[in-house]
């Protein structure tokens, strides 16, 4: 009974945080399902307006990174994007930034449900959040309904960072990477085709710029894109569920 009594209690902040791990696996699963369903993009449509960013966001921010140069950013009312960018176009630099596009918002998201773990890192993250899209408004955005709809995401970004409680920051930013994370499941066809419309214009999908940069074929692309995704998620999951060290 004495060595019984020695065992640590579970504390009732790491029992909240398991619960609220378990309520974002839960709101991940929604997410996953009503965005395969016929409507879900509209049904879930302020969500896939940030999705569509985020994607467009990936190129052009994966184009920086590779030396290249972000050039303008759209976002269409029907849901579709486009990222401009200019760069040497080498088949290594085109396909990175093709394939920024699928996993930049899976890396982000991971990010944002790790510093989820502390409420000032979530605070944090929310009010750089909020900074960013101011940027890209200012920088980038080249069409008013895509401006618009940053705008309001950057406001609702900093109102979250000003008025909510560490609670409620911590939720936000949670669903901000979740959404992030899931992204590329808007349109899981999206992936395994060679064409997509984009404001009404037919182009060629991410995976299939892969493909012709890499010669292999674009269903293969799309299959390595979502087995990452789900690694990166996964991964993300297992860091903000780890126990903290006391000190």
């Amino acid at each position: 009974m004495a060595l019984l009594a020695r065992l640590p209690r579970p504390s009732p902040l790491a029992s909240s945080e398991r619960q609220a791990l378990r309520a974002l696996l839960g709101v991940l699963l929604i997410i996953a399902l009503v965005w395969q369903l016929p409507y879900g993009r509209w049904i879930l449509y302020p969500f896939s307006l940030l999705a569509t960013s985020a994607h467009e966001l990936g190129h052009g921010l994966t184009a920086l990174f590779v030396g290249g140069e972000f050039r303008s950013f759209v976002l269409h009312a029907d849901g579709s994007g486009a990222a401009l960018w200019a760069g040497s176009a080498g088949r290594g630099q085109r396909a990175l930034v093709a394939a920024g596009g699928l996993l930049g918002p899976s890396v982000v998201g991971s990010a944002l449900i790790i510093a989820a773990r502390s409420p000032r890192l979530a605070r944090w993250a929310s009010g750089v959040l909020a900074a960013g899209l101011v940027v890209v408004v200012i920088v980038w955005a080249r069409n008013v309904f895509g401006a618009l709809f940053l705008g309001a995401a950057a406001l609702a970004f900093a109102a979250v960072t000003v008025w909510l409680d560490d609670r409620g920051v911590t939720f936000a930013v949670r669903l901000t990477g979740a959404l992030l994370c899931l992204s590329w499941l808007q349109d899981v066809n999206y992936m395994f085709a060679t064409h997509a419309n984009v404001g009404g214009m037919r182009q060629p999908s991410d995976t299939a710029v892969m493909a012709d940069a890499l010669w292999l074929p674009f269903w293969f692309w799309g299959g390595v894109i979502a087995l990452l995704s789900l690694a990166v998620l996964t991964l993300g999951l297992w860091l903000a569920t780890r126990p903290q060290r006391s000190r």
